[in-house]
Order: C-alpha cells, then sequence, then structure tokens
C-alpha cells in the first residue's frame, strides 16, 4: 500500500476514534426513553428499577414509556433515530416471536443487544398427587403413560408453552399441552389437579409450592440458583442440556453508535450488579445480570437456533 494511503487510513481512524469518544462524552444530552410494555409485567419492572438507577450517572432523566404488548413498543425503537435516547426494554419475545409468526423486523437486523438487565428462571411443577418426585421419575412416568399426561400453558407460543416443548422434545415424551388464557386459570386448573404439571415462571409459582400445593421438581436455569437453593436444575436430575429462561434486556436500535451502547451498559450493568439493585429484582424473582453486549448477542443467536427447532417441529405459531 502507498505511503499516501497508509497515512489517510491512519488519520481516518483517529477521526472515527475521536468522533466515537466525543459521542460518548457528550451522550446522553437530554431526557432518554425506555419503552416497554404494559405496566406490571417483568419488562416494566425491570426498566423502571434501571430508569430510576441510572439517571443520576447519566446526569439526565430517564422516563418509562409504556405501550401496549406486541408489535408496537418493537416498531416504536427499531424505527426510532439510532442515538441512543429511544431504547426498548423487553424479554425473549423480540427474538422468538419472528420465529412463531410474521413479523416486521429481523431481531439480529434491527436492534442492538445491549445488555442483559436480569433472568427469570421457571420451574418445573407438579401437582402433588402425580407419582413422580425427580425430574428421572417424571420422563418415566411419561414414557409408561404416552399422551395420557398433560401440562398447561398460558397460550400458544408462551414461555410455559416453549419450555413444555423443549422439555417433550429432549425428554422423547408425548405430553398433551393444555392452553389457557393466563395463569390464572392454568394455576387454578393445575392446583385441582385437571392436568398434571406445568413449567411456569418461578417468581409466581413458588407461593403455590411453598404452600404444598404444588410440588417442585427442578429449576430450568443452566445453573442453580441463589434464590431456591434447595431446588435441582432440570439439566443435573435427569434431562443434561435443558434451559428455558426469560431475559429482559436494553435494545438500542440497529446502527447506533458503539460507543453509545458502551455507555450504556456500563451504566446500566454497574447498577443492576449493587446490593440494592439484586434485592428489588430478587424481590420479584428476578436475578441481576448486567452482561456485555456481546453476551446478550451470542444467547440470542443460540436461543434462535435451539428453539427454532423445538417451534418448527411442534408447529407453534403464535397467539395474536
Amino acid at each position: 500500500m502507498p505511503a499516501r494511503a497508509i497515512i489517510i487510513n491512519i488519520v481516518g481512524s483517529f477521526i472515527l476514534l475521536a468522533a466515537g469518544v466525543t459521542c460518548a462524552q457528550s451522550y446522553p444530552s437530554k431526557p432518554v426513553r425506555i419503552v416497554v410494555g404494559t405496566s406490571g409485567g417483568n419488562a416494566d419492572a425491570n426498566g423502571r428499577i434501571v430508569a430510576q438507577g441510572i439517571a443520576g450517572a447519566l446526569g439526565q432523566p430517564v422516563v418509562v414509556d409504556n405501550r401496549p404488548n406486541g408489535i408496537i413498543p418493537f416498531e416504536m425503537v427499531y424505527k426510532a433515530p439510532p442515538d441512543g435516547y429511544t431504547v426498548l426494554v423487553y424479554n425473549n419475545t423480540v427474538w422468538l416471536a419472528p420465529l412463531m409468526h410474521d413479523a416486521p423486523y429481523d431481531p439480529v437486523r434491527d436492534f442492538a443487544p445491549v445488555t442483559i438487565i436480569s433472568t427469570s428462571p421457571s420451574i418445573l411443577a407438579v401437582h402433588p398427587s402425580l407419582p413422580a418426585k425427580t425430574v428421572k421419575e417424571l420422563i418415566a412416568l411419561a414414557k409408561s403413560r404416552p399422551g395420557d399426561l398433560n401440562y398447561a400453558t398460558t397460550g400458544s407460543g408462551s414461555g410455559a408453552h416453549l419450555a413444555g416443548e423443549l422439555f417433550k422434545a429432549m425428554a422423547g415424551v408425548n405430553i398433551v399441552g393444555i392452553p389457557y388464557k393466563g395463569t390464572g386459570p392454568a394455576y387454578a386448573d393445575l392446583i385441582a389437579g385437571r392436568v398434571h404439571l406445568m413449567v411456569p415462571p418461578a417468581g409466581s409459582i413458588m407461593p403455590h409450592v411453598k404452600s404444598g400445593r404444588l410440588r417442585a421438581l427442578a429449576i430450568t436455569s443452566a445453573q442453580s440458583s441463589a434464590m431456591f437453593p434447595d431446588l435441582p436444575t432440570v439439566s443435573a436430575s435427569g434431562l443434561p442440556g435443558y434451559e428455558t429462561v426469560s431475559r429482559t434486556g436494553i435494545f438500542a436500535p440497529a446502527k447506533t453508535p458503539g460507543a453509545i451502547i458502551d455507555r450504556l451498559q456500563q451504566e446500566v450493568a454497574k447498577f443492576v450488579r449493587t446490593p440494592a439493585a439484586k434485592e428489588k429484582l430478587q424481590a420479584l424473582g428476578l436475578e441481576a445480570v448486567g452482561s456485555t453486549p456481546q453476551e446478550f448477542a451470542t444467547l440470542i443467536s443460540q436461543e434462535i437456533a435451539s428453539m427454532g427447532k423445538v417451534i418448527k417441529n411442534a408447529g407453534i405459531r403464535a397467539s395474536e
């Protein structure tokens, strides 16, 4: 390469680096908006905890904008200017929904992962009358009674549905999914023994387990949970490699400058790892994370690949 071209490339690199540094130093210069779904869910809780926690460090107000669940929050963010002032806080739905119905966006192409705020494991729970006290016993029972056992879901494509189908696929068992309109009716029938098992979020099911109305067999995270130390993982207790957790994170529009992504990630990760943030999240059955953007992107790609196979083989179409 001619010397003049080398000099031009070096100068260009320094200009880009300087621009990135300046961008990070000047960001933010106005309020940051966090778009979430309807109030009351995990995304809303994560968004509000983070908004309160990072506003001081950013030196600007951070406001939470609740929108109806569905495509609207996603469209607002991936169509927004890539300047870090409109971001999304949401869970696995962002990258799994396009696998189950037509979506106007590509989760990898149109979003820039910033950080995983928290994770929420699920619990494999059964009615106490079911003669299975371990994952191995449940698998053996299901194999001895193909098509006889059933599990509750909270609608087609819901977390409980995908967790159940993943269990079926990996265990090689035939268990029938029974869809319900929400966790309330599903829990009512599970507690009454009208359905045999369910794989719902840990935070919502554990009160029923502690009361003795349901029996918890295992937790669905890859590693044991400090919040539920007495529960083994599904993977370690009969089904190696099984993992399904809800991951709630922050997404920026694609093409958002790396310096802005890094600034957001650093402030959020630093905050969620504080004792105060961990306590708030644990009260909701959530475990603080604070991943790097690269770690988040890798997990998204891995789950698209693994759950994509389950979704395709089971013919799952999400509830609209």
